[in-house]
Formats: C-alpha cells, sequence, structure tokens
C-alpha cells in the first residue's frame, strides 16, 4: 500500500493522455465556456480572453479537455505568462454532483463565471497557480488548492513564477492526486501538499475531467498536457 509521496514516486506510472497543444486539431473534441481567442504559435497554444476585461467575470473560461480521467493520477504539463495581470486554474476531477457527466445536459449551462464552477452543479478539486489578477494577489503571491462543492480554501504555497519579462521560459507544472493526497510542484519544487480526510471539506473526489481556467486580461502559453495513471 502506498501511504506517502516519497512511496508514490517509486511506484508504477502509465502514460493515458498525450496532447502537445501544438495546432488546432490538437484541441479537436475541446468544451469551450465562455469566450476565447485560441491560437497557436511558438508551438503552443496561447489562450486569450475575446471580451473585454470590464465585463468582469463574464470575460472569463473555462477550456475543457474530454477525457474522463481515473482517480489516481498526475498531470503535468507547460506554462508561460505573456502579460501580467490575470489568474489561471487547473480543475481536475471535475463531475456532477450526482456521478454526471459535467457535460451532461440536465447540469445548469456554464459560461466562464467562477460560481457556476464552486458553487454549481460540479465537485472539483481546482489550482489557482497564477494569481495576478487583484492587488493583493499581485503584492503577495500565492497558489491555492480549492475544493468544490463550496468555496472551500484547502492548502495554500508560495507561487514562484516571475513576472512575465523575468519569465525565460515555458515552466513544469505537476499535480498529483492518489487516493486522498494532492500535491502540486513546479519545475519539481513542491508547493503544497494535501491530505483530505473526506469529511471537513465533503466526500473524496474521484475520477473526472480536467480543465484550464484563464482570467482576462492575461495572455498565456500552454504545452505538453499529459495524464499518467498511477498504479498501485
Amino acid at each position: 500500500m502506498i501511504t506517502s509521496y516519497s512511496d508514490l514516486y517509486t511506484g508504477k506510472e502509465q502514460l493515458i493522455y498525450q496532447n502537445p497543444l501544438e495546432k488546432e486539431e490538437d484541441i479537436r473534441g475541446f468544451r469551450l465556456e465562455g469566450h476565447a481567442d485560441i491560437s497557436f504559435e511558438n508551438s503552443s497554444m496561447c489562450l486569450k480572453n475575446s471580451l473585454d476585461n470590464s465585463l468582469g467575470q463574464k470575460a472569463n473560461y473555462v477550456l475543457w479537455c474530454p477525457e474522463i480521467f481515473p482517480e489516481n493520477i498526475k498531470i503535468t504539463w507547460e506554462f508561460r505568462p505573456l502579460t501580467e495581470a490575470g489568474l489561471c486554474i487547473l480543475f481536475f476531477a471535475a463531475e456532477g454532483r450526482n456521478g454526471e457527466d459535467i457535460f451532461d445536459p440536465v447540469l445548469a449551462r456554464r459560461t466562464g463565471e467562477y460560481p457556476q464552477y464552486h458553487s454549481g452543479d460540479i465537485n472539483a478539486f481546482h489550482i489557482s497557480y497564477y494569481r495576478r489578477k487583484e492587488p493583493e494577489e499581485r503584492a503577495f503571491h500565492t497558489c491555492n488548492l480549492r475544493k468544490s462543492y463550496g468555496f472551500h480554501l484547502t492548502a495554500q504555497g508560495a507561487d514562484p513564477l516571475p513576472v512575465p519579462g523575468d519569465a525565460v521560459d515555458f515552466y513544469g507544472l505537476t499535480v498529483i492526486k492518489f487516493q486522498n493526497e494532492i500535491q502540486f510542484k513546479m519545475n519539481d519544487l513542491c508547493i503544497f501538499t494535501f491530505r483530505d480526510d473526506g469529511f471537513t471539506y465533503g466526500l473524496p473526489l474521484g475520477k473526472g475531467k480536467i480543465g484550464f481556467r484563464q482570467l482576462a486580461p492575461l495572455v498565456a502559453e500552454y504545452r505538453n498536457f499529459k495524464v499518467y495513471e498511477l498504479l498501485t
């Protein structure tokens, strides 16, 4: 039985999904909620809001991968901010509150506005890993892990990502979800870990979808999205 992250890293993993995010065909089947301009330059996917930032939450959006991923996974991707103001979130283990696929038509329509994702029809974990939207976020950089349904802040760590002028390359991001444990890393630096007791913040979350959320007016690039199943 794997009981800690040190044990986890010596265990077996199997690549079950790989997407370079290099060209438009790579996101065929992805679901965009909200409005965004998506382009492909520098062998990566570039996301930018297509609605004016003055619209607030209505200008934000989520891009979902269509796959349903198992409970025990490692998610990796590469990220580079091109402008400073904005915020990025990764959703994972996303599922309807009654076990539905998040695209099931019985669920309320989502349009990119945040309350629809943390206090709507779905459960999910979500990591905000680039927080430069509000003045307090720019003054003190943190990465936050929240669990929904609800707006439960479950873990927090310092954000080492620089402002875009100092970001010389893409940064490697990793999320590990194994049973009741979650770990988040940037360039192999551990930002936080969390052990879910399955009670304080609701029942444990298992399988589900993965989605990339970005807040206006940020422009950022993504590439090399991979998911591994962690085997016991």
